[in-house]
């Protein structure tokens, strides 16, 4: 299974999708003041900006690509101003091509100021909270927006807290075994199409569903079942950090498979090393519960830096020790 595809990235999004996807992913509710098309202005980047500079008539080094966020020193410098300066310079800010601006701590813009803004076309919102946290939602917003992403093949499934991608080739039953998983009490991330994303150099990957997919599964023989109707709420995930994968391959006797597990295996995901377990499957193999093991050991070694095969390999070597130097056993 190629897992070691280049990622990619959203070159732009609508305003329009930001506005209506911002609130639903963060704890943020904008709220429009004026009523232009949201379809024309597109964000290009993750970074924000405040105009304090170019509201003062140093326009040089103006990041105008980018949301454009007005706080209360904005305000409060623009208030200060008479009714005439206070156009001239807010008309300066909005002849630049932006993508929004949002005013935060329910600050108002003078209705002549917004008039400037409706007539350049760009969308004017607020939001109660403070400039600090509407640019740390937003940019984390954006930064998923932009980060790196690539949908791959596979189950992605939280066993025990522990997110765990299985791969493997078609026919195999990946979505039997998640299927299975979800019915020990397990939650189902996406089936068929992941979709992973790392943001900027994180080298955390978080596995999301396809939106079309959604959290439906087609199971050979069955056909499609919706696991939250069938399930529950409790039988979703809606995104889970991919932190092991495992590896579906079919039984050949002449390949030499992993015994003990001494030797951690990786593979790359968009640039970054997760640890790899591949299991040969055969008619009665209980490939489920083998999982749960996998994703119980993870956690093992995570919390407790135990590794059964080195406890195992340490206990030997001390009874081979023990036989060579009989003088060292005590009854």
């Amino acid at each position: 299974m190629n897992l070691e595809q280049k990622g990619l990235k959203k070159r732009s999004i609508t305003v329009a999708y930001f506005f209506n996807n911002i609130g639903k992913k963060h704890d943020i509710k904008l709220r429009r003041l004026n009523n232009v098309d949201e379809q024309k202005r597109r964000i290009f980047e993750r970074d924000l900006h405040r105009p304090g500079l170019a509201l003062a008539g140093f326009t040089n080094l103006f990041t105008y690509k980018r949301v454009q966020i007005l706080g209360n020193t904005e305000s409060r410098f623009l208030n200060h101003l008479d009714e005439q300066d206070r156009k001239v310079k807010f008309e300066n800010l909005v002849r630049f091509k932006m993508p929004c601006i949002i005013l935060t701590s329910n600050n108002r813009l003078p209705e002549d100021l917004l008039q400037l803004a409706t007539k350049a076309e760009i969308p004017v919102y607020v939001t109660r909270h403070s400039s600090t946290k509407t640019i740390y939602l937003v940019t984390d917003f954006l930064d998923e927006q932009f980060s790196l992403y690539q949908q791959y093949h596979g189950s992605m499934v939280d066993v025990y807290g522990v997110g765990v991608l299985i791969t493997g080739k078609s026919g195999l039953g990946k979505s039997e075994i998640a299927l299975d998983l979800v019915e020990r009490g397990h939650g189902l991330v996406a089936d068929d199409a992941v979709v992973i994303h790392r943001k900027g150099e994180s080298t955390t990957l978080t596995a999301r569903r396809n939106e079309i997919v959604d959290h439906f599964m087609e199971i050979r023989g069955l056909g499609v079942v919706d696991v939250k109707a069938n399930f529950g709420i409790r039988a979703i995930r809606d995104v889970k950090d991919v932190q092991i994968v495992v590896e579906l391959l079919e039984w050949n006797n002449e390949m030499a498979y992993e015994r003990l597990g001494l030797d951690t295996k990786f593979i790359k995901i968009l640039g970054v090393d997760v640890p790899l377990v591949q299991l040969p499957i055969f008619p009665g193999k209980n490939i489920t519960v083998i999982i749960e093991v996998v994703a119980l050991n993870f956690l093992l070694k995570r919390y407790s830096n135990y590794v059964a095969a080195e406890a195992l390999t340490d206990r030997i070597k001390n009874v081979i020790n023990n036989e060579r130097n009989p003088g060292d056993v005590h009854e």
